[in-house]
């Protein structure tokens, strides 16, 4: 919970002068009864009580202006929204390396299969992309409304050689501003690119220089490292190594506020998928909760009022 007007607290001091007011105030009383000499007499015309009784309502008061001042303090709680309109940019390395069957039946396929059940669980409203890369990236669909454009071309991907991961982000961002236009337009309509890569990045543009740009237009990058440490494929004749580079993904999302995620299997990827859709189809937003401090205040004064007016025959 955050406070909106935290400066109002101060009002708080006010509340423990009182406080300590009253606990002054009882031991002057008590002073008194001990400086009034006749006991039997006093005992006669004060009989004891239950002591306790006597602070209740006081104590009850002081809860009731402590909650009644966080309440003039505007506390907050954050809450998830369902977002009507956003754009989804999923850009899918198709290097040679997709072909490797650490992941069955195959890297590239799995990704494919998995992409298809993200798509068919988004929005309606969302817009959806498509940019594949290997040694260049390519735009295969700008963000559209129509998802079974999107699924056909997945269907169509092939490998290729090379990875070129931070074309793909400059194509994903040129696809979101083709829609978008540039600027705050981008940022307020929560345009996210998600990159899922399965190797070292091996021709193209440095994949941080297009995370600074990304960054800069106010569009997180998800990444997903794809694939097992000891996986290989066998280009002409000779195993080869094809690992995953979790920490390249990792500095990707992170150099742009995005979330970063491993998968070395398809439920992984697609356990990862439904956590990508439960960010994005969400936004998180402050909502006031002032009433229900109101409502305590108000409903421990008059506690107050009523415990008093039972044990003491008098208000405060």
């Amino acid at each position: 919970m955050t406070l909106l007007a935290p400066e109002r607290l101060w009002l708080l001091a006010g509340v423990g002068a009182l406080a300590l007011g009253y606990l002054v105030l009882q031991r002057r009383r008590r002073h008194y009864a001990v400086r009034f000499t006749n006991l039997a007499l006093l005992d006669s015309v004060a009989p004891k009580r239950p002591g306790w009784r006597r602070h209740v309502a006081a104590l009850i008061a002081g809860v009731a202006m402590v909650a009644l001042v966080v309440g003039l303090a505007r506390p907050a709680r954050d809450e998830k929204v369902p977002r009507e309109e956003a754009v989804v940019m999923l850009a899918i390395d198709v290097s040679r390396s997709m072909t490797a069957t650490d992941v069955a039946p195959t890297r590239m396929a799995s990704a494919i299969a998995a992409a298809e059940d993200f798509i068919d669980d988004i929005p309606p409203r969302f817009r959806v992309g498509l940019v594949a890369f290997d040694d260049e990236a390519r735009i295969l669909a700008t963000p559209t409304l129509e998802h079974a454009v999107v699924v056909d071309a997945l269907e169509r991907l092939e490998p290729g050689r090379g990875t070129a991961a931070g074309d793909a982000i400059e194509a994903s961002l040129e696809a979101i501003e083709t829609v978008l236009g540039t600027g705050e337009e981008v940022a307020d309509y929560a345009a996210t690119i998600v990159l899922l890569s399965d190797g070292d990045t091996t021709s193209g543009i440095d994949p941080l220089d297009a995370a600074g740009r990304a960054a800069d237009a106010g569009v997180p990058v998800t990444t997903i490292a794809y694939g097992t440490p000891d996986a290989t494929i066998e280009i002409e004749g000779d195993m080869v190594p094809v690992p995953a580079d979790p920490v390249a993904m990792e500095a990707i999302a992170d150099a742009t506020e995005g979330a970063f995620f491993e998968a070395g299997s398809a439920a992984e990827l697609r356990a990862v998928y439904e956590d990508i859709q439960g960010r994005v189809g969400f936004t998180v937003e402050q909502r006031e909760v002032v009433l229900w401090f109101l409502t305590i205040g108000l409903l421990a004064l008059a506690l107050a009022l009523m415990s008093s007016m039972v044990w003491q025959a008098r208000f405060l």
